[in-house]
């Protein structure tokens, strides 16, 4: 089982990788709208985000609504480390995205450690205030604008000079998860999950481990928020409200409980499904409803399932959480 998880992962990462090639040529020669341009690059934190999430929520199986807060001060912690440095933008860009997914993780270890008997509802709204908390400390520094937000973020060049870089952090940051999800660690976690009583029974840590998976979550969604800040240029702390959290959430659960693969994709189909029913007007949301809800069917839905595992990789759709196992946390 382990070696075909690694096998679907290389394919998954190789058809990354070839998108990324693919998306990037026909960038350059100029065959998408700026609107297009703009969809793909929001993608790229959106999909950052939603892999990270995924680590709380899908393998350790705790309802976490505060991934908006590390989102917000990676942006601002990387933005303004780019305002501030005279160093060459592509190394500045790295650089930003070590810093911002640093801070990212110290509000992980902090926030994660105080939180650690909490389970279920009361931790969902607990991670939640905790995101606003974030959110409302940002407005009264006066470094990052006050409530007007970090203006100015320098931008890495044309829309095709970013895809680059941006989508090289995508594929990164999904073989750094991938692979993390499955070590000996990633396989701890996961036993967390199905039956928290039986880790610890086994002589697993389980504070230890939800510590760490909020820490490593909350660095990747400090380096999303950093690629999100290169991608926006002026930010706002509108841009970092709970809805975001919520969205972040959806791509998750669309994508399958534990399934990196499917969160990726999730996670591109909700970031366009809004920007190109921009013209439908007063039908665009009631459209984008049904598309969510017909999403969810396709995910959940046991016969369309088993169809799934008939005509497409079993590990596409479907989370890792096998049918009969105990959720301590449900």
């Amino acid at each position: 089982m382990k070696k075909l998880l690694k096998s679907k992962s290389l394919i998954f990462t190789s058809v990354l990788i070839v998108l990324y090639i693919l998306i990037s040529v026909l960038m350059f020669e100029g065959k998408f709208t700026r609107s297009q341009q703009a969809i793909l690059l929001k993608m790229c934190s959106s999909i950052i985000l939603a892999m990270s999430l995924n680590l709380v929520v899908g393998s350790l199986g705790d309802l976490s609504l505060g991934h908006a807060g590390f989102f917000c001060v990676g942006a601002y912690a990387g933005g303004y480390f780019a305002v501030n440095a005279n160093l060459p933008l592509p190394l500045v860009f790295v650089i930003a995205l070590i810093i911002g997914g640093i801070t990212g993780a110290l509000f992980g270890f902090f926030i994660s450690s105080t939180i650690l008997r909490l389970r279920g509802d009361y931790l969902a709204i607990v991670t939640l205030a905790y995101g606003e908390l974030i959110r409302s400390f940002v407005k009264i520094i006066p470094a990052l604008g006050g409530t007007r937000g970090l203006i100015g973020v320098p931008s890495l060049g044309a829309r095709g000079k970013q895809f680059l870089y941006m989508f090289a952090v995508v594929i990164v940051s999904f073989i750094l998860i991938s692979n993390f999800t499955r070590s000996r660690h990633g396989r701890a976690i996961n036993s967390i999950r199905d039956n928290a009583i039986a880790a610890q029974s086994i002589g697993i840590n389980i504070n230890r481990y939800k510590v760490m998976t909020f820490t490593i979550s909350a660095f990747f969604a400090g380096m999303a928020g950093v690629v999100f800040a290169f991608f926006k240029s002026n930010l706002e702390p509108s841009d970092f409200t709970y809805n975001l959290s919520i969205e972040a959430l959806l791509m998750v659960v669309f994508g399958g409980m534990g399934n990196l693969f499917g969160s990726v994709v999730a996670a591109a189909v909700i970031t366009a499904l809004p920007e190109i029913l921009r013209d439908a007007e007063e039908y665009r949301l009631l459209i984008y409803a049904i598309s969510l809800i017909l999403l969810m069917i396709f995910t959940s839905n046991p016969k369309l399932v088993e169809l799934r595992k008939r005509i497409m990789p079993k590990t596409l759709f479907a989370g890792r959480r096998k049918e009969g196992a105990t959720d301590d946390n449900a």
